[in-house]
């Protein structure tokens, strides 16, 4: 049998990350957050750390039966992944209240 695979949540949904590309959001419902980072920047004095500055976020469709331009809903670039998270969970809840 498959074992199920336990992802990292934030407000009770899925987060994964595939190198600069988040995913938020349970692909088994209507909708889902495809967060692409753009731009980094350096932050640190000692130790030096590379934080998201420029984030693509974008409220997809998963109808598999819609084409690639149907599944873009919404799409924003906003700065900083703290930011972008922000306005991800807003559209995602919104989204997935109208199903």
């Amino acid at each position: 049998m498959a074992e199920k695979k336990e992802f990292l949540t934030y407000k009770g949904k899925p987060l994964v990350r595939q190198g600069n590309t988040i995913y938020y959001g349970d692909m088994a419902d209507d909708y889902v957050i495809m967060m692409q980072i753009l731009a980094n920047k350096e932050v640190g004095d000692k130790e030096k750390a590379d934080v998201a500055s420029k984030v693509s976020i974008q409220l997809l469709s998963t109808d598999p039966n819609a084409s690639m331009k149907e599944r873009i809903i919404k799409t924003s670039e906003k700065k900083g992944l703290y930011a972008a998270m922000d306005i991800a969970e807003v559209w995602l809840q919104r989204a997935l209240a109208h199903e």
